[in-house]
């Protein structure tokens, strides 16, 4: 694994303020990834879900907490599926996210 791209994982967090509305807030950080193409097998499956699927994110598993949103030059993706893969890997399966 080289790690040579690099993302932002962004997590989304929900707070009340002072008068009861729910008050969205990210947090990011970077991290080092490889960037895999979609398998046509996972391609095929994802879309009968209802899933566009665009990346594989693979990053060490320790940089990985849960994070949906993954930023790629400049260009917002949600991820609909991991998996944990050899070495500490993580697998994220990304799609276009809309209106982002």
């Amino acid at each position: 694994m080289d790690r040579s791209n690099v993302i932002k994982l962004i997590k989304e967090t929900k707070t009340k303020d002072e008068i009861g509305q729910l008050i969205s807030q990210e947090t990011e950080k970077q991290v080092y990834c490889d960037i895999w193409s979609i398998q046509r097998e996972e391609w095929a499956e994802a879309g009968r879900n209802g899933f566009r699927p665009i990346f594989d994110f693979v990053i060490f598993a320790p940089d990985y907490e849960g994070e949906k949103i993954v930023e790629f030059e400049g260009n917002r993706y949600g991820v609909y599926r991991t998996y944990i893969g050899k070495n500490e890997r993580v697998h994220l399966y990304t799609e276009a996210k809309g209106g982002a």
